[in-house]
């Protein structure tokens, strides 16, 4: 099944290329976005899905979760891993942010934060043998923090927690419920201040990948390429890169394979997908294949790269408002048999501060993963393509980035598909 109609590939125009390099001079902590007002709708939009759900609270130790709450960062990635620090959002009442030692100061000032209080940590690593110790402190400054804000609402939702801390809450006499459904279900409709903060960080991945495709050549090793997009998204105000997603030649095929040492040899396909977390930490996750020259591709890779420009385009061309995450799944565009087992994950998936819900499956997937839900406008969304063939020597990877709006769709990745690889029908 073909789209009903194709989109040419897109060159930016210089000027365009210009202004954005413009705009790449700012960072998060500088002027040309209000971040105050962009904080200050994000935690409203928190509290209110911890009205909904009749919640005295969230208790948050996810980074991102405390970033999209307070507009607070410290360690992001560290704290990932480390326990060390949370926050306390009520449905009603002062804002806590419990933070690492010595590290107030990071949040001072912020709008969105009412306290700040230095964090009991209690994971193995800082806690030892203390553990126990640590965490009926912990449990304790929590439950005092439920009956100030909460009164007879016991219920809490936290997003991450160690078997140690619900226990501890439980035997309080806490309800505990999932905090992620609650942060997914906040972040899911993006404002126009977020699709600014995001427009941003897909300008800072773009600029990046063009570098990229600039440097390429035979010779080098793959992770010389990808450390280009690194270097590009930090020079710009961005944060970090989740995945280490860049293959050459048969290392494409099959697709999750790591960027290593390996040497791009003339004639590779290069696919490779962004997982770039840029300026004031919004997601740019979109996936491009170059074609390493000398020469021009093959039949077989123009012929690959065609399938999978064919599927992000029909798929694309599905997405509007009040459409099933079952219709899409049932609808899109069908792999051929020779690529079904090598397909990727999902069809698509939503995106803000990093990947987010809603995960939507091939229809091959459903019975064992789908779960269905409405589009709806104001989601963005990263429409997925893998094609590579049982067997094959290579793959392509390719992944736009839109916006549902309430005409249909909104392409927010715009950068280039290659003319070179493109078969001549699609020209």
């Amino acid at each position: 099944m073909a789209p009903e109609a194709p989109q040419p590939p897109f060159t930016p125009s210089p000027d365009a290329r210009r202004a954005a390099s413009v705009a790449m001079g700012r960072s998060d902590t500088e002027a040309g976005l209000d971040l105050a007002a962009l904080r200050s709708e994000r935690l409203a939009r928190v509290r209110a899905e911890v009205k909904k759900r009749d919640l005295a609270g969230v208790l948050l130790y996810d980074p991102i979760n405390i970033r999209y709450a307070t507009g607070s960062r410290n360690m992001s990635v560290w704290t990932l891993h480390n326990a060390a620090r949370s926050c306390f959002v009520p449905a009603e009442g002062p804002v806590v942010l419990f933070d690492y030692h010595n590290c107030d100061h990071l949040s001072e000032g912020l709008e969105t934060v009412d306290e700040i209080r230095r964090s009991t940590s209690w994971y193995f690593f800082s806690a030892g043998w203390r553990v126990e110790e640590k965490v009926q402190k912990w449990a304790d400054e929590i439950d005092d923090l439920l009956r100030q804000n909460g009164g007879d609402n016991r219920r809490l939702a936290i997003d991450k927690c160690d078997p140690a801390g619900t226990w501890a809450l439980e035997e309080r006499g806490v309800a505990l419920s999932d905090g992620q459904e609650v942060l997914e279900q906040a972040r899911l409709i993006k404002s126009d201040l977020e699709l600014q903060a995001m427009t941003h960080a897909i300008a800072v991945a773009e600029i990046g990948m063009e570098r990229m495709r600039e440097a390429l050549r035979p010779g080098m090793s793959e992770n010389e390429l990808w450390a280009i997009l690194h270097r590009e998204n930090i020079a710009r105000g961005g944060e970090w890169i989740e995945t280490r997603l860049l293959a050459a030649g048969r290392r494409t095929n099959p697709w999750f394979q790591e960027c290593s040492a390996h040497l791009i040899r003339p004639g590779d396909l290069v696919s490779f997908d962004t997982d770039l977390i840029g300026p004031f930490g919004y997601c740019a996750d979109i996936s491009r294949t170059f074609h390493c020259g000398p020469g021009k591709p093959n039949e077989t890779q123009k012929r690959l790269y065609g399938l999978a420009y064919e599927q992000i385009e029909t798929n694309i061309a599905l997405l509007r408002p009040g459409l099933t995450f079952r219709e899409i799944s049932e609808k899109s565009w069908t792999l051929p048999a020779s690529c079904t087992p090598n397909r990727y994950s999902v069809v698509m998936h939503g995106v803000g501060l990093c990947d987010e819900y809603p995960s939507i499956y091939y229809a091959e997937d459903w019975d064992a993963a789908g779960y269905d839900g409405v589009i709806a406008a104001g989601m963005t969304l990263c429409v997925e393509s893998y094609v590579g063939e049982v067997g094959g020597d290579e793959g392509i990877k390719l992944e736009q980035q839109v916006l549902i709006t309430e005409r249909g769709v909104e392409r927010l990745s715009r950068f280039p598909y290659e003319e070179d690889l493109l078969p001549a029908r699609w020209l």
